[in-house]
């Protein structure tokens, strides 16, 4: 980045999740913005009002924005022009499409250097299961997620697969109710991984396929044994294919093919959308598909088997 980039800060989440707080906090800190001019655009009144104080003391002017239609690249360049600002931190409001922010043109020398979301750990569910897309869309390019007032009943490692299925890169951090940050997070996975051949049972294809994701290192080496769809993509050689499952991500709409790429000899046997159990020794190398290394499967046996009752398989 060169000395002209203006940063920009992007918080999202819904009311209430604690985005002002965050906000106040980081504006706070003295080393953070060290003087530098700030700009701090609110579109939406939280239960936490701004401390005009702090706003002053760490030189900080606020506009306050109550339509979509009115964050405009005009609008924005026009506060550019006026507070000829060095740092811009911007509150978007949870009920607006943070797709069309992001396809708005930003000023010259605005960049987005991270997006932070703040979710409320209470109601995560809850809005979910009612308003996945519009859950979904506040994290789905955010750097840093901040699932805060956690509790010892939050159910952490369903909140951390729910968010990778959908932002493998997030940062995910567990707030508790006084402001601690909870790093205790071990999962327990539902198959032995120390057995000779790992059994992954129908219902634990979502965690593995994440844990599989997020440490591959973990599975190298390791003989796995699963049931699967078969999925020929047209660009693999005859001998390659990829066995997985479909998965829902938030809502019904939201419903895609995941699985590791697998060599197997005798694979042409089977069509697309066979079913199978496969066994296969598990590698870690670079693949162009994951754009990395990642998990790769060279098949030991492969056999024919029913479909399952329950063909979409969830990662909490």
């Amino acid at each position: 980045m060169n000395d002209n980039e203006i940063y920009v800060y992007l918080f999202t989440g819904f009311l209430e999740s604690g985005k002002s707080s965050l906000v106040q906090g980081t504006i706070s800190e003295p080393e953070f913005l060290n003087g530098e001019k700030a700009l701090l655009i609110c579109c939406e009144e939280g239960e936490v009002e701004y401390d005009k104080e702090i706003l002053k003391k760490a030189n900080v002017e606020i506009v306050m924005v109550e339509d979509a239609e009115e964050l405009t690249t005009d609008f924005l360049t026009e506060l550019n022009q006026k507070y000829n600002p060095q740092r811009v931190f911007i509150e978007y409001n949870g009920m607006w499409q943070t797709e069309d922010f992001y396809q708005t043109e930003l000023p010259k020398d605005w960049v987005i250097v991270q997006v932070l979301t703040t979710i409320d750990a209470s109601t995560f569910q809850t809005y979910m299961a009612n308003m996945g897309g519009m859950m979904v869309q506040q994290f789905a390019e955010s750097d840093a997620v901040i699932f805060n007032r956690c509790t010892e009943d939050t159910p952490k490692a369903s909140f951390r697969r729910l968010v990778k299925a959908n932002n493998r890169r997030a940062q995910i951090i567990y707030e508790r109710t006084d402001g601690t940050i909870d790093n205790s997070l071990e999962e327990e996975m539902p198959f032995d991984l120390n057995a000779e051949i790992v059994e992954i049972g129908e219902e634990d294809y979502g965690i593995w396929y994440m844990d599989a994701m997020e440490h591959p290192d973990k599975y190298k080496d390791k003989t796995l044994r699963f049931k699967a769809i078969v999925y020929h993509p047209d660009e693999f050689p005859q001998d390659w294919f990829v066995p997985g499952r479909f998965a829902m991500n938030c809502c019904v709409d939201d419903i895609g093919f995941i699985g590791f790429k697998c060599h197997c000899k005798e694979i042409s046997k089977y069509k697309t959308r066979d079913w199978i159990y496969i066994t296969a020794k598990a590698k870690v190398e670079y693949a162009k598909e994951y754009e990395g290394n990642g998990v790769v499967l060279e098949a030991v046996s492969v056999e024919p088997t029913e479909k399952s009752k329950e063909e979409i398989v969830y990662f909490t």
